[in-house]
């Protein structure tokens, strides 16, 4: 069994705002898979299914990003799911708009969302699919840029990382971790055309 969590802020004021990419990718790997997010629980929005044999849980936390770990922690107390069954889809600072990486356990690196998940289920040891939003620009705080909408040109490049992070998702379900990380933590064109660096 494993449980998919986008990490986000409910309401409509935060649906389309670079700290919301957890939720829209988790909406995307929904789709896919068959599953509609419509049930009400562990403080959010979840919906199952089954996908390539597997057991899967989608969930979208509604407790606000800072507090996303209480209802992670709820449904994988519920299913009885270990942290390594575990795959969170964030916003990533530290990478560049567009690029998508996995990573297997680790700290917070700062992100709210992250440090309370890692507090509530008493482990680091889940699986991040990571998406870049860039850092912000000198005169514009962290918390103010993560809360802004795409601009027009970083729009597609974020429509494409968003369906690169389902496709990842998927393949860590399909394939396995190692194989996946082989497939998505290396630069696709779109990046080398771009000039963008290789960050993982």
């Amino acid at each position: 069994m494993i449980l998919v969590a986008g990490l986000g802020n409910p309401g409509s004021e935060y649906a389309s705002t670079k700290h919301n990419l957890g939720f829209l990718t988790v909406d995307e790997i929904g789709k896919r898979a068959g599953i509609d997010l419509k049930k009400k629980k562990f403080s959010g929005v979840y919906g199952e299914g089954t996908f390539n044999n597997d057991k899967l849980i989608l969930l979208k936390p509604e407790t606000y990003m800072n507090r996303s770990g209480e209802s992670v922690s709820s449904a994988a107390s519920f299913y009885h799911i270990p942290a390594e069954n575990i795959i969170i889809i964030h916003d990533e600072l530290d990478l560049p708009t567009g690029t998508v990486r996995i990573k297997a356990g680790g700290g917070s690196a700062g992100h709210k969302g992250l440090k309370s998940v890692m507090g509530e289920l008493g482990s680091g040891d889940f699986i991040r699919v990571r998406i870049g939003i860039g850092k912000p620009r000198e005169k514009k705080g962290t918390v103010s840029h993560v809360l802004t909408k795409f601009n027009k040109e970083e729009s597609e490049l974020v429509r494409e990382s968003l369906l690169r992070a389902a496709d990842a998702v998927l393949e860590i379900i399909r394939h396995g971790l190692q194989k996946a990380m082989n497939k998505y933590n290396v630069r696709p064109e779109s990046e080398e055309s771009a000039g963008q660096p290789n960050q993982e």
